[in-house]
């Protein structure tokens, strides 16, 4: 089973996506991005997972993906079904969305 995987070895790609919204469309475009990730966007191949965050101040919606290449990531973007989701999504919110590679990660001294 796949999991989020932070760690700069990973052999994997991170997709951050922050959108803007009106904080009334807040929870409408959190329930549709768990919608379209439930029911498309997780049985693609090569997605690995990911994870919605809100912010308290319900303008933003970021969701920290990981796929296993870009071209995974790239296919998801031509899948019809989940293209179709993309859209409504960006017509509640502004979508932001960067690949990225984890290049470090740091904790506390223990």
């Amino acid at each position: 089973m796949s999991q989020t995987t932070i760690n700069p070895d990973a052999p994997l790609v991170t997709l951050i996506n922050v959108f803007t919204v009106a904080p009334e469309d807040q929870e409408r475009l959190i329930t549709l991005w768990q919608q379209a990730t439930e029911d498309i966007i997780r049985h693609l191949p090569g997605f690995i997972s990911a994870n919605i965050h809100a912010s308290p101040d319900r303008t933003k919606v970021i969701n920290y993906a990981q796929w296993a290449s870009p071209e995974a990531f790239n296919a998801m973007r031509q899948n019809p079904q989940a293209s179709a989701h993309l859209r409504q999504l960006a017509q509640i919110g502004t979508p932001a969305p960067i690949l990225c590679n984890v290049i470090s990660v740091h904790h506390p001294n223990p």
